[in-house]
């Protein structure tokens, strides 16, 4: 579900405005704006938070120049002013070695003595063939500066190398809250004594709230009610845009991080669709992907990585990496090859006709399911409305396209009749009750857009035979570089030649597969949420504009003020 929220707005003293907003964070409840502040203390705070961002690029670009070094903890002030120590000493490289590359013609002579030649020896000037400036000192010693220069520059590099990166890193939080505590001050506004800040709260969080007003809660909140805090409560008005905090049931609830992951969230208005974007996005991973070997892969490495996963992407992972498995076992692939005694199972048999027509069923067959569980999904939410009906007609008119798509590439013979009959119907019922008659004026227009919808819908069924697509290709990827490194130890050869072309074999194996696998990682970027937040979402009536709940709250972890 999506969590309902009231817009919040709190007055408080003008003079308590810190200890308010300290309290706001502690609650970690309200929803702020905080990208619309922009004072001079939020641009001080994002420059720290630019500094310490440059301080690690700095340590971790010196490590690869110098390795092994001793690390120690070091400030980002002291990052930098080696940085700028370095920066100069490099510009006073530049300086010589520009110099030694003028004088160098000239060998190596005393500056001085040239000087006192010059002025003594009437013509000198003329016939010897001297620059116009002379240097500073001779050029064996200009030589001598550069090498210490260049000796100092080292020396910054290995003091660079040697700073503790993860000390920085550890701070992060605490300049990510000050810039938030800053922007959210900025957005406090003061009206004589007494300052106000407008905000978003999830509607369970009301009562964490009243009891802080209240002062009914101990410790650092008793204060508020007796600090004489105001609230206003209300609910969300015409053109507002409230933030979205998605609850799903707690079995899919990791679908949150995916969401967070890939930048998305539905608005405010819309359906929290976590629930069969979850158990599809975990078909498609599957079918994308392709192969049980590769699916053993991510799992292994999923459990490898356990311990740096969130609890969340460690479930999904392991999820998406099961269904790739099951996969693997129902169509009998396994690294582009098939495991002889599975080979008359009845489904590796049924998947594996050689004219993929069962598995382009199957693919059409998810893909109506998935467009129709949208169109009826819709049709529940707005009974007892007239418009639910034309969302059952849309799901009837995706029936009917999924028998003509089913036909159109010979895996049916041809449309059933009865399908004539309900597309009639379904046609009617959309026609009829997709526009209100008091709104024809404003959205008649839909209708006359109706034989391009209908004619869209066929497209966005036949789209999901990209499961099959892409999933083949995977498998015959897999399949040519098998026989790539199974060639080259076939046929009569020496011992050492077969040896060495084991090693080959080994290699080419290892080679392909991984870039096979980076390759069906990539599919499932593109494909696999393509056809969850376009195909779906368009049927669905998902848009993808909300922007996420974010509550002013502190950063977890610990650091020292």
């Amino acid at each position: 579900m999506i969590v309902p929220m009231k817009h919040l707005d709190l007055v408080c003293l003008a003079s308590d405005r810190d200890a308010t907003l300290e309290r706001l964070r502690l609650l970690g409840a309200v929803h702020l704006e905080l990208s619309a502040a922009g004072g001079e203390a939020v641009a001080k705070a994002k420059g720290d938070i630019a500094d310490a961002e440059r301080a690690l690029l700095l340590i971790r670009k010196a490590r690869e120049l110098v390795q092994d070094a001793e690390q120690r903890p070091h400030s980002v002030a002291e990052v930098l002013a080696i940085d700028a120590d370095r920066e100069t000493l490099k510009a006073e490289r530049e300086r010589l070695e520009r110099e030694i590359k003028a004088y160098e013609p000239y060998g190596d002579f005393d500056p001085a003595l040239a000087e006192r030649l010059l002025e003594r020896v009437d013509g000198l000037r003329d016939a010897v063939p001297l620059p116009d400036k002379l240097p500073e000192m001779s050029l064996s010693r200009l030589r001598e500066k550069l090498a210490r220069v260049e000796n100092r520059i080292r020396i910054d590099d290995a003091r660079l190398a040697g700073c503790d990166d993860k000390a920085i890193e550890a701070w992060y939080p605490h300049l990510a809250d000050r810039m938030a505590f800053e922007q959210a001050k900025e957005l406090l506004h003061e009206h004589g004594a007494v300052a106000v800040v407008s905000g978003w709260i999830p509607e369970p969080k009301v009562k964490s709230l009243m009891e802080i007003v209240r002062g009914d809660q101990t410790d650092l909140f008793a204060r508020a009610g007796a600090a004489g805090w105001g609230v206003l409560l209300r609910d969300p008005e015409p053109g507002e845009t409230p933030p979205t905090l998605v609850e799903p049931p707690r079995l899919f609830r990791p679908m949150k991080v995916l969401f967070s992951g890939l930048g998305i969230a539905p608005a405010y208005t819309e359906s929290d669709v976590s629930v069969p974007f979850m158990c599809y996005f975990s078909l498609f991973f599957a079918m994308l992907v392709g192969d049980g070997a590769y699916g053993a892969i991510f799992l292994a490495a999923t459990l490898a990585l356990r311990k740096k996963l969130s609890r969340s992407w460690f479930t999904l992972l392991t999820v998406f990496s099961a269904a790739t498995i099951a996969w693997g076992v129902l169509s009998n692939t396994w690294f582009g090859a098939a495991i002889p005694w599975c080979a008359d199972w009845p489904t590796v048999k049924w998947l594996g006709d050689v004219t993929y027509k069962n598995i382009m069923l199957v693919c059409f067959t998810i893909g109506a399911s998935h467009l129709m569980l949208a169109r009826i999904w819709n049709g529940v939410c707005r009974l007892p409305d007239s418009t639910a009906v034309a969302e059952f007609g849309w799901a009837g008119i995706l029936l009917f396209m999924y028998f003509v798509t089913n036909s159109l590439v010979g895996i049916f013979e041809s449309v059933p009749p009865c399908m004539m009959w309900v597309f009639g119907a379904s046609l009617a019922c959309v026609f009829l009750f997709s526009v209100k008659p008091r709104d024809l004026k404003t959205n008649g227009i839909t209708l006359g857009m109706l034989p391009l919808n209908i004619m869209s819908s066929l497209g966005d069924i036949i789209s999901y035979v990209r499961l099959f697509a892409v999933g083949l290709a995977s498998v015959k990827v897999a399949e040519n570089f098998n026989s790539m490194a199974l060639g080259l130890v076939s046929g009569d050869k020496p011992l050492w030649l077969n040896a060495l072309m084991f090693v080959g074999t080994v290699l080419i194996l290892v080679a392909g597969h991984a870039l096979n696998l980076a390759m069906a990682a990539l599919s499932i970027l593109v494909h696999a949420v393509r056809l969850n937040t376009l195909e779906f979402s368009n049927h669905k009536g998902v848009s993808w504009s909300g922007y996420a709940f974010s509550p002013f709250s502190k950063h977890k972890g610990e650091y020292n003020e």
